[in-house]
């Protein structure tokens, strides 16, 4: 029994920053996202960023859309 209980408090203490770090504000989620943006790689290809643009261009061209989704700049 006591070796379960060490064991979830030190699960818990493993776990307390990454949730700490979840809560992010509105302003440092837009910091994160520019600075993401900015990178080089992201020059290296046409990437769009709108959802409508790109549904509209891949209709145009008769072609599917390729969406990476991330959840690290996410609110």
């Amino acid at each position: 029994m006591r070796i379960r209980i060490a064991a979830a408090l030190v699960l818990a203490a493993l776990a307390a920053p990454a949730l700490a770090q979840v809560a992010k504000s509105p302003e440092e989620l837009k910091r994160l996202h520019e600075a993401k943006l900015a990178e080089p790689f992201v020059g290296k290809a046409p990437w769009v960023t709108d959802y409508n643009q790109a549904r509209d261009t891949a209709k145009a061209g008769n072609k599917l859309i390729f969406a990476y989704f991330t959840r690290s700049y996410a609110p």
